[in-house]
């Protein structure tokens, strides 16, 4: 399919997941593979109860890692979310940065955006908004960042190095981004990846772990760093639906494996002369 038509599925799909509790969404339909049944999109999710300015009303359950534990955010300083969802790691972010930061979710789904907002005026906050967009074309200003994060959202997007260019145009010189998502390790059999496509939806978009660490170099990012990774392990008797028990052993000796990462990337210092600079 082309870029456009895989980005209508992906925004349908989150319309009806928006719209449904973290419960719900641990047995929802998957979303690009276009398939229903038991499909957990909270599987790679990890728990944020312990974090400060954690909202429950905002986490539908639909991350795979903890960036803002390891974006390094500061006082004051000005955070980007994308694909920000109902604003789960925005709210953590608010807490970081404070009555003096800001903090700035995109997403390009009506319904996630409507429910953020609401979450944030409940919360009373008024240097958290979400901006409707495209992260591959952000509606942001060049420079603009201090730290970009995302959560388990490149995964989904076509084009990763048009989202990881804006990344690098959309932060200040100096600035950094800390990005969880899913990636690939070595070819994973047609049966298994059908597999794991019905365990988990966002399986499908998921690139070679060496191939997304080039992207981000690609898009002129540097002191790349992989501050967490995960193996994501899908279980045995969901497995034993597609796979013999050899087969099942073989994959789990094979060292291939699905992995949900956080890497941190820098943009270096230096002189700007324009908005791509």
């Amino acid at each position: 399919m082309k870029d456009e038509e895989l980005k209508n599925i992906v925004k349908e799909k989150y319309s009806e997941i928006a719209n449904q509790t973290k419960k719900e969404n641990e047995t929802s339909c998957c979303g690009a593979t276009g398939c229903c049944g038991d499909v957990d999109y909270t599987i790679f999710s990890e728990k944020y109860d312990n974090l400060k300015g954690y909202n429950p009303d905002a986490d539908l359950g639909l991350g795979c890692g903890l960036p803002t534990e390891f974006a390094q955010i500061k006082e004051g300083d000005t955070v980007i979310d994308l694909g920000s969802g109902a604003g789960n790691d925005c709210f953590v972010a608010r807490a970081l940065v404070g009555k003096s930061g800001k903090v700035i979710g995109i997403d390009f789904t009506d319904a996630m955006i409507e429910k953020a907002r609401a979450n944030t005026k409940k919360l009373g906050f008024n240097n958290v908004e979400f901006r409707f967009g495209d992260i591959e074309k952000m509606p942001v200003t060049a420079n603009k960042a201090d730290v970009i994060i995302s959560n388990c959202v490149l995964n989904l997007v076509p084009n990763k190095l048009n989202v990881f260019k804006e990344i690098y145009r959309v932060l200040k010189p100096g600035g950094h981004m800390s990005v969880s998502d899913v990636v690939l390790k070595g070819q994973l059999p047609e049966k298994i990846k059908h597999a794991a496509e019905m365990y988990a939806g966002c399986v499908s978009g998921a690139i070679q772990f060496d191939e997304y660490l080039k992207l981000i170099k690609a898009a002129g990012l540097n002191n790349i760093t992989v501050q967490k990774q995960k193996l994501v392990n899908i279980p045995d008797d969901i497995l034993s639906n597609y796979l013999s028990e050899s087969e099942i052993d073989n994959y789990k000796n094979s060292g291939v494996g699905i992995y949900s990462i956080t890497v941190y990337a820098e943009k270096n210092i230096q002189s700007c002369c324009c908005d791509n600079c």
